[in-house]
Formats: C-alpha cells, sequence, structure tokens
C-alpha cells in the first residue's frame, strides 16, 4: 500500500474516494488529460482509469498504487 505521505497526493480523496472508475482507451480530447496523480500527459491510445463522465484521469501506475486507499469500483466502458 502507498504510504499517505506519497508525494502525488494533494487533496484527490474529496473528489476521488469510493467513485465508479472506467478502464479504457484515451481518445484525445481538444485539449490533453493528465493523471490526477502523477500528471503523467496522457497520449492517444493509452490505457487508463476515468470516471465515468471522462473528466479525471488516472494512469495505471498511479491507479495500482492507490486502488486500495481510494476503494474504487472499476466497471465496463
Amino acid at each position: 500500500m502507498t504510504n499517505k505521505d506519497d508525494w502525488r497526493l494533494t487533496n484527490q480523496a474529496n473528489y476521488l474516494k469510493y467513485v465508479k472508475l472506467i478502464r479504457t482507451k484515451y481518445v484525445s480530447s481538444a485539449e490533453h488529460d493528465h493523471c490526477e496523480f502523477c500528471w503523467y500527459k496522457f497520449k492517444k491510445n493509452d490505457i487508463g482509469y476515468c470516471t465515468v463522465d471522462r473528466y479525471h484521469w488516472i494512469c495505471e501506475r498511479c491507479y495500482s498504487d492507490f486502488k486500495e486507499m481510494f476503494a474504487w469500483e472499476v466497471g465496463a466502458d
């Protein structure tokens, strides 16, 4: 489990704890998206996790590191 003092943790618990995520391929939007934790810049066809509204994106590494702490539920795309 990741340490609660991890540099990637800011205030994400306020809006990402216990949310449902979708594991999906990133399709570029008018702007680009970054991982909510490490600021990895998603590129076309990257695989990641996003909120159902596709507004918040999480890279695979950060998902793996924080899935227990944030108690995410992953649903189908």
